[in-house]
């Protein structure tokens, strides 16, 4: 898919760090800022993925897990945009949620990103310029059955941004969630089948019946989409953005 950029987005001379570059919404990030000129670290568990999506847009690509985070930690510290954007999902019922899993989500999905963010301010704060884009989902600010562990760090990651921007306002660091419904991603459709598999009922019932049934647009989003979105709060016309949650979620949450 190809999406006209719309907007005027010069990062010439900034350095954007993307999580979760490997694919899905952190690979259309990555092309996207680095089409506005930024030089881009894909970071990403899969090394391979990260060096396939950086070799296409002249970044660098980065292995590391963030479950790791020692490896967090010892990340490059001299980011102008940093977009917390890796995660995974479990679905389970409360009562048979692996407590383990439970933990790892927390650590990927909430402790990477403050330890980033703690990494990256001090020299967003040096510069007197920054862009936090953290994303987030619909289950940021609602929550669906089966999924304890990915709500609870969403909303964590919500209160983080918010936390970030009241901090980051006086050095001119600007910090927001996107929140996105269901994306084309490879996460997605893993979903599928587990939900498939937790409700008894066949894979392809499962985008209409389950995921996108609160959704007034019974639509898919595509990466593409949030990317352009993440673009839109680095730019200019987005320097009074802060501490806010923007929901792409289809008419999801105006019910």
């Amino acid at each position: 898919m190809t999406t006209a950029h719309v907007v005027d987005l010069d990062l010439t001379g900034r350095t954007a760090l993307v999580t979760g570059a490997g694919s899905g919404i952190g690979r259309a990030c990555a092309e996207r800022l680095a089409a506005a000129g930024a030089e881009v670290l894909a970071v990403d568990i899969d090394e391979r993925a990260a060096k396939e999506v950086a070799a296409a847009i002249g970044g660098r690509a980065i292995g590391a897990d963030l479950a790791d985070l020692d490896a967090v930690d010892a990340l490059p510290a001299a980011v102008d945009v940093l977009v917390n954007n890796a995660g995974l999902q479990v679905v389970a019922p409360l009562t048979e949620f692996p407590p383990d899993k439970f933990a790892l989500i927390q650590r990927v999905m909430v402790e990477a990103p403050f330890r980033l963010t703690r990494l990256v301010l001090p020299h967003m704060y040096d510069r007197g310029w920054g862009r936090i884009v953290n994303i987030s989902s619909v289950h940021g600010v609602v929550a669906s059955p089966y999924k304890a562990a990915y709500v609870t760090a969403k909303h964590g990651l919500e209160g983080l941004s918010k936390v970030t921007a009241l901090e980051g306002a006086e050095h001119g660091v600007t910090a927001n969630c996107v929140n996105p419904a269901f994306v084309r991603t490879p996460l997605v459709d893993k979903q599928i089948a587990d939900q498939a598999a937790v409700n008894g009922i066949a894979e392809t019932e499962v985008v209409e019946k389950i995921m996108l049934k609160r959704a007034a647009i019974k639509k898919l989003i595509e990466p593409e989409q949030v990317a352009e979105f993440v673009a839109y709060l680095c730019s200019p016309p987005a320097s009074f953005i802060t501490g806010s949650s923007i929901m792409i979620d289809g008419g999801w949450t105006a019910h």
